[in-house]
This record gives structure tokens, C-alpha cells and sequence, in this order.
């Protein structure tokens, strides 16, 4: 039986002997290599983070100690000590076991995680409560030296060293996000760990004492126990000191049993607490150290060679936005581009080589993105802000009153909108449809191909006010047969003219619009008509108010949730404007949805060409 076999529920860990601890974190590590090969999934973050989460086990009592992930994608070791083996099978897949914390799953998972530098406030509200209601238990927020390049994270910090009682941080410092970390906390860090002139005295003093016969020897290795106070005196850890906070460490993270000798000593104070620990991403996964990004986030691929599994590979919109950024970048010398840690992911590392002067990485800070945009924008220069749909919402405040108010041309490239798969709820990008609706002076707009989303960008290039483009993840799809239009600020392009239905589509709707045609016609629905509405802000009112007389139904598609969407707006507009026809508003209700393919999701809330077909008859009989 393997060290691994003994592991059956939670807790179990605890009768692990020490001397096994290695031997298991080796099992571990060879037990998700395997099962992330074929599920994909969050490798190289998991891999740097096995023995601090034995250690976290080891050393506490869970469920009645609570830790919490900041964003969520390391916690496989933890699934696994929590008696999810089986579950590993069905990773992110649908129906399956998360890639991140859900309550659901166990009541080991405290919060439902997936964005970064949330745990500190999360952790430090729980203390509170705790303390507050009288219990007894200890809560430990795990947080990436990433994440605390987060806003959020330094607010927590600073409220965490005013308040009394107990709350242990735990840092784990790999020196990465996703990508490379950025900026001067990063070099903070950097200091912490390496601390030149902590590690020359402590080699001068074992150089000087080993020449002294007998004794020198013995007294290296009691100087070897106290290292701990003699980093706490030389190291430079004011930073966290000096907002209230105990520092300990750094330790390293692929101890095991220092861990736990550093984690009972956290344990023991009744204050807050922040541990530093040092890991490697990647670790104990050839291909996973010498590329982690890569690692981050992969699909299936071969354990022997790394290389991902992909069968026809198909060009995304990604790559799309990484050649258009790239020509953008060689046509003005005003464009600049912008990313939140993500500049792989968003398709930025081609405009960054090509023109490292005009891009910037701030780190995880989406709100300071979006700001300092603003700040380019305003001393003359065209920023073009890259980012998730999901990562976007924590910027909501930044896009209303430092862009929006002002009237800046700032671009926003807004990616993976719409249902993203495998992440589930915490990444869908099913809101900034609707939240960005409500921003007076932004345009909204998207692509129905990968064609026309080349022509958004060159629109872009002289807009002279706030604009978002949003596209999805994946694969670009077939272009449509139908020649497209010129685009024209707020005007839809009509692909096909006919009467009775209209199918109004946005985006990723257009080609699941055009593929609904043939089978209204074979339902004996023949003659809809098809506009590409192309803009959802402002949408083109003029054209409905042509088309309304010859249709009785207009039918609103788009891959965002239905409150504050297109179709809700198309429905008011033709009411207020008495228009003589019925509108079928076919945005998904509003729900966080589970994770899963995208094909399978979009079957689940009716956003397949058999399904609106299907929808559309029903609507005829009602």
C-alpha cells in the first residue's frame, strides 16, 4: 500500500509519520501530474504548494480550523487530504469535482474562491466573527506574493494590524502570478528571501568557528537552531512589522517538517501573524519549473514531454488580438497596451517584445489597470486596456469615474466574455454585458468572426471615446458566407433580409443565428431575416424601427446574463417607441453557472441553433 492509499478522509494525514513526509509529498506530486494529463487543469501552482498544505493539515483541525485559498487554483493537495481522491477524474469537467474551493463539495472548503487577493479580508472578517461570537478555532488565509500585489490585499493588511486576537497569513513567495511578478513589492519580496547581508555574516560567523578545534563544530550547530531569531533581528521585515503584523520566516516551503514547526509557532500567538514561505512553481515537474506559466493553466498533455495534447488546433481570438496589437502597435506610436498579470493570456507578449516602452504589466491590480489607462490616455497616448471579462468587474468603479466621467479614449479588449468551461462560475464572463450597459458614454461592441473583430480594432484606432470590444474564449468560428458591411458607429449590419423573425444576434450569437435559419425553414418558417447588431451600446434603433412593420418577432441572442442585457434593452426600445411586434429575449437567465464545456453549458440554457429553433416555435404559438 502506498503512503498515499492511507489517506481516506480528512485528518488522516495526521497519522502519517514524519519520516514519510517526503515519500508522500513525492506521491502527491506524481498522482496529480497524472490525473491533471488528462483532465487539465491548475498544474504548476498545485506542484509548489504540496508540502504547505500537508503541513496546514498536519498542524490543524479541520473542518473546525478554516483555511482559506486566495483565488482557489492551489487547493488540489487539499481536495485530495479531504477525501476528493475519486473526484480527480472528473476534474472541471461537467457534473465534476472544481478546480477551485466550493462549499458544496466539503465542508472543508470555507469560501468559493477564484479571484486573487480576497483571502486577507475574508480571513481577517472570519476572525472577527469568531471572536466576536465567542468560539475557539484558528483561520488561516494562504495567499501568493501575486495576490498581494493586489489592492485589496494591502487594505486587509492594513486594518489586520489594528485588530487584536488571533489570524495566521500565510505567504507563499514562488516570485510569480501567472506570469513573472512585477513592480516593488516584488523586490520586497526578492529581499526577504535572498537577505545578502543576513546570509554573509551567517557564513563569515560558520567559516570563523569551524577553525576552532572541538568546539567550533558544536557551536555551528547551536547557532544552526537559533537561526530563527537571528533572521527576525537582520532580515528586512519592517514592512509587515510596521502595520502591526508578527513576521516569521522565510521558511522553506518544501520542508514539511519545518513547515510544521513554524506553523505550531504561528498557532501558539494571539495575534496576528504573517509566515513567509519560499516554494518553487512547478516543483518536482520538469516541464511545469522551467515554464510555470505555461503550467498555470493547461489542457491535456503528455507527461513525458509536456507538450499539450491538441487535436486540430484551431486559431483563437487571443492570437487574433495578438497580431491586430501588434500591427495597432506599428501603425501609431500612440497605442499602448496594458495587462493584469496577464500578458500571456490576453495575447500581449508579442506587442511587449515588439515594443517593451509602451507596455505595462501592473500585476494583479485591474482597478489601478484601468486608472493609469486613463492617466496615458489623458497625457495623449491610446491605451488598450487586455483583461478577462471576469477579472473586469473588479474594475467597475475605475471605468465609471476615471474613464467614462472624463470622456478618455481608452480601449478595453475584453476576453473570454461569455461562458469560458472548464473554470466555472468564478470565470464565466457573463456580467460586463450588462454592467457596462449602465455606464453612460462607453460603446459596446462585438465581433460575429474573427474578420470583423480585426475591423473593431482598427475602428478602435481613431474612436475618439471610451470603447469595449468583447469577444469569447476559443476558437475563432467559420466566417459567415455573407460578404460584411463597413462598420459605422452604433449601426448593425444587415446580413439577410427577409420578414416574419427577425434574429437580432451579438457576437458569438451571429453564427449560431445563422446556422437557426435552415431549421426554421425546415419547421416551415421560411424568409427570417438576420442582423449582426455588432453594437449592443448603442444599438441600432433606427434599423428596428425599418424592420419592426414586416416582423412579428424579434428575437434578441447573446451570450450574457439577461439583466441589463441587449434583449432587455431591445424589448424596452420597442415598447417605448410602440413598435408594432413581439420581442423574445433570449439572453440566459440570470445564474452562476457550473463549469463545464462550453457546447455542453450553452445546450444547458438553450443557446443552440435546435434549441432558439425550438424557442422561436413556441413563440409563434403562444
Amino acid at each position: 500500500m502506498s503512503i498515499l492509499d492511507k489517506i481516506c478522509q480528512t485528518g488522516d494525514i495526521k497519522q502519517i509519520p514524519p519520516g514519510e513526509y517526503e515519500a508522500l509529498a513525492s506521491e502527491i506530486r506524481r498522482f496529480l501530474i497524472e490525473k491533471v494529463s488528462k483532465t487539465g487543469g491548475h498544474l504548476a501552482s498545485n506542484l509548489g504548494a504540496v508540502e504547505l498544505t500537508m503541513a496546514l493539515h498536519i498542524v490543524f483541525d479541520l473542518p473546525k480550523d478554516k483555511l482559506i485559498f486566495d483565488v482557489g487554483h492551489q487547493c488540489y493537495t487539499h481536495k485530495l487530504l479531504t477525501g476528493r481522491r475519486e473526484g480527480f477524474d472528473s476534474l472541471r469537467q461537467y457534473g465534476g469535482m472544481s478546480g477551485f474551493p466550493r462549499r458544496r463539495e466539503s465542508d472543508c472548503d470555507v469560501f468559493d474562491t477564484g479571484h486573487s487577493s480576497t483571502s486577507l479580508s475574508t480571513g481577517l472578517g472570519l476572525a472577527q466573527a469568531r471572536d466576536l461570537a465567542g468560539e475557539n478555532y484558528h483561520v488561516v488565509s494562504i495567499i501568493g506574493d501575486g495576490s498581494m500585489t493586489g489592492g485589496m490585499a494591502f487594505e486587509a493588511l492594513n486594518n489586520a494590524g489594528i485588530l487584536s486576537g488571533k489570524f495566521i497569513i500565510v505567504l507563499n513567495d514562488n516570485d510569480k502570478s501567472i506570469g513573472d511578478n512585477v513592480g516593488g513589492l516584488s523586490n520586497t519580496f526578492q529581499n526577504l528571501r535572498t537577505a545578502p547581508r543576513y546570509n554573509r555574516f551567517k557564513q563569515k560567523v560558520k567559516r570563523n568557528l569551524d577553525k576552532i578545534p572541538t568546539v567550533g563544530g558544536v557551536m555551528v550547530r547551536h547557532i544552526d537552531r537559533a537561526k530563527d531569531a537571528l533572521k527576525q533581528i537582520l532580515l528586512p521585515n519592517m514592512y509587515f512589522e510596521s502595520m502591526g503584523l508578527t513576521y516569521l520566516g522565510p521558511v522553506d516551503g518544501h520542508d514539511t517538517k519545518a513547515l510544521v514547526h513554524a506553523l505550531r509557532n504561528a498557532r501558539r500567538l494571539e495575534r496576528p501573524v504573517i509566515l513567509h514561505v519560499v516554494t518553487k512553481k512547478g516543483k518536482g515537474y520538469g516541464p511545469a519549473e522551467a515554464d510555470p506559466e505555461c503550467f498555470h493553466g493547461i489542457g491535456p498533455f503528455e507527461i513525458s514531454s509536456g507538450k499539450s495534447i491538441q487535436k486540430n488546433k484551431k486559431t483563437t481570438y487571443t492570437e487574433l488580438i495578438s497580431e491586430a496589437m501588434l500591427r495597432l502597435g506599428r501603425e501609431d506610436s500612440k497605442v499602448c497596451a496594458i495587462s493584469a498579470a496577464m500578458a500571456r493570456g490576453t495575447g500581449l507578449v508579442d506587442f511587449q517584445n515588439a515594443f517593451p516602452e509602451r507596455f505595462f504589466d501592473v500585476g494583479i491590480a485591474e482597478g489601478h489597470a484601468v486608472t493609469f489607462a486613463a492617466g496615458l490616455a489623458k497625457g495623449g497616448f491610446k491605451p488598450y486596456v487586455c483583461i478577462y471579462s471576469t477579472f473586469l468587474q473588479r474594475a467597475y468603479d475605475q471605468i465609471v469615474h476615471d474613464v467614462a466621467l472624463q470622456e478618455l479614449p481608452v480601449t478595453f479588449l475584453i476576453d473570454r466574455a461569455g461562458l469560458v468551461g472548464a473554470d466555472g462560475s468564478t470565470h464565466h464572463g457573463m456580467l460586463d454585458g450588462g454592467y457596462l450597459q449602465t455606464v453612460p458614454g462607453l460603446t459596446i461592441m462585438a465581433p460575429r468572426d474573427g474578420a470583423e473583430l480585426q475591423r473593431m480594432l482598427d475602428f478602435s484606432l481613431s474612436f475618439p471615446a471610451p470603447l469595449a470590444i468583447r469577444y469569447p474564449r476559443g476558437a475563432v468560428p467559420q466566417a459567415l458566407p455573407e460578404p460584411a458591411s463597413p462598420i459605422e458607429w452604433g449601426k448593425a449590419e444587415m446580413i439577410r433580409e427577409g420578414k416574419g423573425i427577425l434574429l437580432f444576434a451579438l457576437g458569438s450569437m451571429v453564427r449560431m443565428a445563422w446556422e437557426t435559419l435552415p431549421l426554421l425553414e425546415r419547421a416551415g418558417v421560411p424568409g427570417s431575416s438576420l442582423v449582426n447588431a455588432r453594437f449592443s451600446k448603442p444599438f441600432d434603433g433606427e434599423l428596428l424601427r425599418r424592420l419592426a412593420p414586416e416582423h412579428q418577432l424579434i428575437v434578441v441572442l447573446e451570450e450574457n446574463n439577461r439583466s441589463g442585457s441587449l434583449g432587455e434593452h431591445v424589448a424596452d426600445f420597442c415598447e417605448r417607441e410602440k413598435l408594432p411586434c413581439r420581442v423574445l429575449n433570449l439572453s440566459p437567465p440570470d445564474a452562476f453557472y457550473p463549469q463545464g464545456s462550453t457546447e455542453q453549458l450553452l445546450s444547458d440554457i438553450g443557446l443552440t441553433p435546435e434549441r432558439i429553433c425550438s424557442s422561436i416555435l413556441q413563440a409563434l404559438e403562444s
